[in-house]
C-alpha cells in the first residue's frame, strides 16, 4: 500500500505544481472570427445626431487637459518644441450645419453625396499625378484666365457644380495678431493653408465673419521671388506690389484664389506659431460651408507640418455622430499599437500612402491578389490615408472579395435595401447587438488593425438600417476612409517613415 501511497502524492505533487517555465509559452490565440455591434447605442447616437435636443459644438477649442496642449516655442521659422494640439469636431455639429436635417437617412445621404466628390476628386488627383499633370493644369478648359495680375481684383473663372468635398473634421485656429478664432477644416490631402479673406469678390457662406487681414498685426505678403510662392503649383504675380498670388484648384473645378502671405496661427492653448504661409482668398467656390478655410497636412513643403518642421503628428476622429471633440497633436507621441509602412509616390509629395498587403473577414485572410493594393514605379495604384474621405474604397475586385465573405457571416441577419453607394444592407431593427464578421487591414511587415464592428456596419437611418461602410472602386487607387478611422488614433512619422495605429487612444 505505501508505494501505491508515495505514487499518489507524487502525482498530487506534479499536479499542484506550477508548470516549467517552457510551457507557458502558448501559441498566440486565434483571431477573433466576429464582432459585437452595438446596435442601441450606435442608433441611440445616431438619432439624437439630428434631434433638435442635440448639443452645440463648444465655441472654445481650448483644451483642458494640460498634458495634450504643450507650449511651443513662437520661432519665425523653427519647429515646435514639445507637443501641439487642439480640438477637433465632426463638421455635422458646426453651428452652420445644425438642424439642416430632418431625419437622420437625410443626413447620411447628404454625407455620402459629399463623399463621393471627395473620392472622385482624390483619386482623381492621385492618378493624374502618376500620369504627370499638375494642380496648375486642373482648370476648366472653358474658363477664363484664373490670375488677373492687377493691382484691382482678382478675377477667377465662373464655376457652378458641385463642390470636391468639404473634409469631416473642424477645429477652432487662431488667425492673426491679436487671434480671431475661425473654424477651419483638417485636411491631410491637402498642402495649401488657407482661409476666406476681406475684401471678398466671391466668397461662399461661413460660420464666422470672413477675416480681415488689416486688422491682424503680423499678417505680411509673400514676395513672388520667395521660395514660397515658387513651392506653389499655381501662382502669379501682383504687378503693382510684386506680391505672390496663389491658386488651388480642384478636379471638379473647385477653387480658392487670393493672396499668399505669411500669418501668425493659435492652435488651442499652445503659444503662437508666427510666419505661417497661408492663402488669403478673395475668391473661393464651391468648397467647405461652414468653415473660414483649411489646415493643410498633407506632405508637401507648404503644408503645416513641413512648415513648423513637425515630423510626426497624429489624430483621433470622434464618432461623427458625437459632439464631443477629439486631438489632433504635432510632435513626439506614443509608441502605436500596430504600425505600417508610409509610402510616398514619386509623382506627389502630398498624400499619405500605406502598405496595405490585405484583409481578414472572420479570422479568414481573403484571397485578393497583392497587386490590387501595390503603387507601381510610376506612382499609380497604392493605398491613402484620408482623413476627409469618409468611405474606404477598395478596388473592384478587392471590395468584392470583402462583400463575398461579409454576407457569408451574416446569412442569420435580414438584409435591406441598399443606399446610394452601399449594397450591403441589414435590417437591424429592434435588437439590441448583433455579432457580425471581424474585420482587419493587415498591413507590409506583419501589423494588423482589428476594427471595431461600429467602423464598418454603420446606421444609414433611425429605423435600424445598417450597411457595410466599404465601397469599390474603378479607379487605381484605394482610400482608407475615416469612417474606417473613428476611434483610432492615427500617426504619420515622417522621419520613420510610418503609419501607426492605435485603438481607443482618443
Amino acid at each position: 500500500m505505501q508505494p501505491l501511497l508515495g505514487l499518489a502524492l507524487l502525482a498530487l505533487l506534479l499536479l499542484a505544481s506550477p508548470a516549467p517555465a517552457l510551457c507557458r509559452h502558448r501559441a498566440p490565440a486565434a483571431a477573433a472570427a466576429t464582432e459585437t455591434l452595438d446596435v442601441e447605442a450606435s442608433l441611440s447616437r445616431a438619432r439624437a445626431a439630428v434631434s433638435t435636443d442635440a448639443l452645440p459644438l463648444h465655441q472654445s477649442l481650448a483644451a483642458t487637459d494640460t498634458d495634450t496642449n504643450v507650449l511651443v516655442k513662437d520661432e519665425p521659422s523653427g519647429g515646435p518644441s514639445g507637443r501641439l494640439a487642439l480640438r477637433l469636431h465632426s463638421r455635422d455639429f458646426l453651428p452652420e450645419e445644425q438642424g439642416r436635417h430632418e431625419s437622420y437617412r437625410s443626413l447620411v445621404l447628404a454625407r455620402l453625396r459629399r463623399d463621393s466628390a471627395r473620392a472622385a476628386a482624390l483619386s482623381a488627383r492621385a492618378s493624374l499625378a502618376a500620369d504627370g499633370v499638375s494642380r496648375a493644369d486642373l482648370r476648366p478648359a472653358n474658363a477664363t484666365p484664373v490670375f488677373e495680375a492687377s493691382a484691382a481684383e482678382i478675377q477667377g473663372p465662373v464655376v457652378s457644380g458641385v463642390g470636391q468635398g468639404s473634409g469631416e473634421y473642424f477645429s477652432r485656429v487662431g488667425v492673426g495678431r491679436p487671434a480671431r478664432q475661425l473654424y477651419m477644416v483638417l485636411d491631410t490631402g491637402s498642402d495649401v493653408t488657407w482661409l476666406q479673406c476681406q475684401p471678398c469678390a466671391d466668397c461662399y457662406a461661413q460660420s464666422d465673419p470672413v477675416y480681415d487681414p488689416s486688422v491682424s498685426a503680423s499678417y505680411a505678403a509673400v514676395g513672388c521671388d520667395s521660395p514660397r510662392c515658387r513651392d506653389l503649383d499655381a501662382a502669379a504675380c501682383r504687378n503693382s506690389t510684386g506680391s505672390c498670388l496663389y491658386e488651388v484648384a480642384y478636379g471638379d473645378g473647385s477653387y480658392t484664389v487670393g493672396d499668399f502671405a505669411t500669418e501668425t496661427l493659435t492652435l488651442g492653448d499652445s503659444a503662437p506659431v508666427s510666419n505661417v504661409a497661408i492663402g488669403c482668398g478673395h475668391d473661393n467656390e464651391g468648397l467647405f460651408v461652414g468653415a473660414a478655410g483649411l489646415l493643410a497636412l498633407g506632405g508637401g513643403p507648404l503644408s503645416f507640418p513641413s512648415q513648423i518642421s513637425a515630423t510626426s503628428f497624429s489624430y483621433c476622429l470622434v464618432d461623427r455622430d458625437s459632439p464631443s471633440s477629439s486631438t489632433l497633436q504635432f510632435g513626439d507621441a506614443e509608441q502605436p499599437a500596430v504600425t505600417a509602412p508610409l509610402l510616398r509616390s514619386p509623382r506627389t509629395n502630398t498624400f499619405y500612402y500605406v502598405g496595405l498587403s490585405g484583409i481578414s473577414v472572420g479570422g479568414q485572410a481573403l484571397s485578393i491578389p497583392s497587386s490590387a493594393f501595390a503603387m507601381d514605379d510610376a506612382g499609380s495604384g497604392g493605398v491613402i490615408v484620408d482623413s476627409g474621405t469618409a468611405v474606404t474604397r477598395l478596388q473592384s475586385g478587392a471590395y468584392a472579395a470583402l462583400r463575398e465573405a461579409f454576407v457569408q457571416g451574416t446569412q442569420s441577419l435580414p438584409r435591406a435595401s441598399g443606399i446610394s453607394l452601399f449594397d450591403t444592407c441589414y435590417d437591424l431593427a429592434g435588437r439590441q447587438s448583433v455579432q457580425v464578421p471581424a474585420v482587419a487591414l493587415r498591413f507590409e511587415g506583419g501589423g494588423e488593425l482589428k476594427l471595431p464592428a461600429k467602423n464598418y456596419l454603420i446606421p444609414v437611418d433611425g429605423a435600424g438600417t445598417y450597411c457595410l461602410a466599404f465601397a469599390g472602386t474603378s479607379g487605381a487607387v484605394s482610400i482608407i476612409g475615416n469612417v474606417q478611422q473613428q476611434g483610432v488614433r492615427v500617426s504619420f512619422d515622417t522621419a520613420k517613415n510610418t503609419v501607426g495605429f492605435t485603438t481607443d487612444k482618443c
